[in-house]
């Protein structure tokens, strides 16, 4: 009976072990703080919706602007737009997955895009303290929340 109960015990405290272990994983670490699905998940619909509003931004401020009706306005609205869509895939995809993990390259490919807008946003001629310089800082203060939950370089100001 002794046996019987060492056993189980023994048991018991494995079984735990890897429940913790697991619940460990499902978590992403940036400066110290834990991070959960769910956590992560705001910070992904956060980008989102900031994406959204960025887009909107560049569109009415490139409208308003030398640049409206030329080439290089639709290569600066296709490439926010292709960033929107990486955003928008990888909502999509985390909503799916099982772990916060499973999603790590998605977010590789939303900063790599991110990069691309980054460097138009800061080569551009965008009116000092202007809207798009403005919500640029908050998607990128987002993208760069969520490169460090994934240990991703990220964004430079």
């Amino acid at each position: 009976m002794k046996k019987v109960s060492q056993v189980l015990l023994i048991t018991l405290a494995f079984c735990s072990l890897l429940i913790i272990t697991k619940e460990a994983r499902a978590q992403g670490t940036d400066r110290g703080r834990f991070y959960t699905k769910a956590d992560v998940e705001l910070v992904i619909k956060r980008v989102e919706e900031r994406s959204d509003a960025f887009r909107k931004v560049v569109d009415r401020t490139l409208d308003r602007s030398a640049l409206d009706g030329t080439n290089r306005e639709d290569n600066i609205n296709q490439q926010v737009k292709e960033l929107e869509n990486a955003i928008d895939k990888l909502r999509k995809d985390f909503k799916r997955a099982n772990t916060w993990e499973e999603t790590r390259g998605q977010v590789q490919t939303v900063m790599n895009e991110a990069d691309e807008v980054n460097a138009i946003v800061r080569r551009g001629r965008w009116r000092r303290g202007g809207a798009v310089k403005s919500e640029w800082a908050l998607v990128r203060a987002d993208l760069n929340k969520l490169a460090g939950v994934y240990n991703l370089r990220q964004l430079v100001p």
